[in-house]
């Protein structure tokens, strides 16, 4: 089969590289699934650069999390799929229900991901998808959609009449949209391109803030919301935006801190949720139970997660390029 490689050691793009391995035969538990679509999450940047959580890769690596496809063959002892059932990859190796019990292993890195003709999966570790969505759109749930499933729905339980601030317009942004306004709640996206705030708010955005025009935009959030600020902040710049989300947050308020696209430096002086009873969560990513939640939820409201531009399998490099650009609103996808 054709896959791509990072290999070991490799801290850099140009060092992504095509090549074939034998076709993998499922073991006792397990199903072989011929990927249809794999999508980009800024972690596969960070892996392919060797700027991930321990370093560069240890061994050649496929990268990509996120992936959907139909199982072609089944293992001994499978009973919950078969042959030419749809499904995606789970983020987490294992990881079932309940609270992380652990380290799991995660797909991509450390342990390969899911850029190849076929991959072999745990039968648990398989999620049947939604059958209204493309290969292509359920490629983009299993790390994008289920972190922001886990924080505004199980963790923070965004409700009607909420107000929900999201940084950015990428992958978890664009699904912060789509669950807090199917849950009843209204949303602002920040963004520095007012083309990109035009598309946010034909999507449904309730707010739309250019942080270049506006850097002190937490003062556009308290200004919209009449003063009362954002009842759900999906954080995703990290130390480098947290103290202007601490400000934008309303009393009683929840910040779920999921990214550190704006870097690891900042201002993380507690106080200001302190004095507004406001809770920080930590997300990473979520379990297999919320998957399944999150893909009823998907079916029943008729979502369709925003893809901005799909490449095909010998464009892989390119795929990853287009999501370093400026240019980015929502998903990329690699067709297989």
């Amino acid at each position: 089969m054709k896959v791509y490689e990072i290999p070991a050691g490799g801290r850099s793009l140009d060092e992504l590289r095509r090549v074939e391995r034998p076709d993998p035969e499922p073991g006792p538990g397990q199903v072989l699934v011929r990927v249809r679509a794999a999508s980009l999450n800024f972690r596969d940047q960070a892996v392919v650069t060797g700027n991930y959580f321990g370093g560069a890769v240890q061994r050649d690596t496929i990268p990509l999390s996120d992936g959907a496809g139909e199982v072609v063959s089944t293992g001994r002892g499978v009973t919950g799929l078969r042959t030419g059932d749809r499904v995606a990859s789970t983020f987490f190796l294992g990881w079932i229900d309940g609270p992380p019990a652990g380290i799991y292993s995660a797909r991509g890195s450390p342990a390969d991901g899911v850029l190849a003709e076929y991959a072999l999966l745990d039968e648990r570790d398989a999620v049947p998808i939604p059958p209204s969505l493309s290969f292509e759109e359920a490629a983009t749930l299993p790390c994008a959609a289920v972190t922001t499933w886990h924080a505004l729905v199980e963790t923070c339980g965004v409700r009607p009449g909420d107000t929900v601030l999201a940084l950015g317009t990428g992958g978890v942004a664009t699904f912060a949209l789509l669950f807090a306004r199917a849950a009843g709640a209204r949303v602002i996206l920040t963004s520095s391109s007012d083309e990109k705030l035009e598309r946010a708010r034909a999507l449904g955005a309730w707010g739309a803030i250019n942080y270049r025009s506006h850097p002190d935009w937490e003062k556009q959030v308290l200004e919209l919301t009449g003063g009362a600020g954002a009842t759900h902040v999906v954080e995703t710049g990290g130390p480098g935006t947290l103290a202007k989300s601490m400000q934008a947050v309303a009393y009683g308020g929840h910040i779920a801190l999921i990214g550190v696209l704006a870097g690891l430096q900042g201002d993380t002086n507690p106080h200001p949720i302190m004095r507004k009873g406001a809770s920080l969560h930590g997300i990473f990513v979520g379990n297999r139970a919320m998957f399944e939640r999150m893909n009823v939820a998907i079916e029943v409201n008729g979502l369709r997660p925003v893809i901005d531009r799909v490449f095909d399998f010998d464009q892989a490099a390119d795929a990853f390029r287009y999501q370093q650009s400026a240019s980015l609103f929502g998903k990329v996808v690699i067709r297989v």
